[in-house]
């Protein structure tokens, strides 16, 4: 493992026995509960339901999200053609409307062309947390979330420098299903699918560049993070986009598989009577959005091409 500051012990909040909490819809009502053995939710009111037929809220209520560009080795082989992007990390933020909960819609605006998925996993502060060591910041995570750090990669020329709209508009940010502690992260893999099929995957312990322990400790030297803030901690390589119709997951082992549909929307009215940058297809905004095949495993291409091919889409 190649970590800034390594732990000498595994911490608290990865230490079993393995707890998830999960927030659901029910008769127009938000939920928390508890994971039972069998895949049963225990909510906090005492009723025994199953999750799986009921709509996921996001398991987070987060004053700030913050996420890291660049965390995984494989990522920064295939954007930088070198195993570490930078000396320290580099961040943007994404708005709390961005959120998304398990089996919800991803929207694609008909004007956008390139909807990238990015395979995530999550940490949630548990409590305030400023001025820190990265030992300390062990202390201040609640868990670990599955995520899809979506992004319209369409409006990477006007927005690189922010990410505002490219990783910020509504629905870019599927979460859940819950917060998961009591697992060691580091031991775990984690696999985006498109219609089934792996297109990314990653053993989290092997390619992490910086620890969450590392990141908040370095963000907290300046902003303080507070229960429920969400940090992203960037994702493995073969980030491309996804079509109307594709489904997308997030499965980290350990944690669970988190889904959302891309959905097709017509493009904002203010956009039609041409208000504000549009959308563009320039070699700065395919760099991103297609990436560097040569730089993947050829399997993982050989999935996309598949999954698209399923769907009656371009391979």
């Amino acid at each position: 493992m190649n970590f800034e500051f390594p732990y000498q012990e595994l911490p608290a909040v990865m230490r079993g026995p393995r707890v998830e909490r999960r927030r659901v819809l029910i008769g127009g009502s938000a939920f928390w509960g508890t994971m039972l053995d069998g895949a049963q939710l225990r909510l906090d009111d005492g009723r025994v339901v199953d999750p799986g037929a009921l709509p996921h809220l996001p398991p987070v209520k987060p004053s700030k999200i913050i996420a890291v560009h660049i965390s995984y080795s494989s990522r920064s082989m295939e954007t930088r053609n070198r195993p570490k992007p930078t000396d320290t990390p580099t961040y943007f933020t994404k708005p709390p409307t961005a959120l998304n909960g398990h089996g919800g819609q991803i929207l694609k605006p008909a004007d956008c062309q390139y909807l990238n998925y990015e395979g995530e996993y999550a940490v949630v502060i548990g409590s305030t947390c400023r001025n820190v060591t990265p030992d300390e910041a062990w202390d201040h995570i609640a868990g670990f979330c599955p995520a899809l750090d979506m992004g319209l990669q369409d409006f990477r020329d006007t927005d690189q420098g922010s990410m505002l709209r490219v990783k910020g508009a509504d629905t870019l940010l599927p979460i859940g299903p819950g917060i998961v502690r009591g697992v060691d992260l580091f031991a775990q893999t984690l696999r985006t699918y498109v219609n089934g099929l792996v297109v990314q995957e990653a053993q989290i312990g092997e390619e992490t560049i910086w620890g969450p322990h590392y990141v908040i400790a370095d963000i907290a030297r300046h902003i303080t993070l507070a229960a429920g803030d969400v940090i992203l901690m960037g994702t493995p390589c073969h980030s491309r986009s996804v079509n109307a119709g594709d489904v997308v997951e997030c499965e980290i082992t350990g944690l669970g598989r988190l889904a959302g549909t891309v959905t097709a929307v017509a493009q904002p009215r203010a956009s039609a009577l041409g208000v504000g940058h549009a959308p563009t297809d320039t070699p700065e905004v395919r760099r991103v959005a297609l990436g560097f095949d040569e730089r993947v495993p050829q399997e993982l291409k050989d999935n996309l091409h598949a999954a698209r091919k399923a769907h009656g889409g371009i391979g």
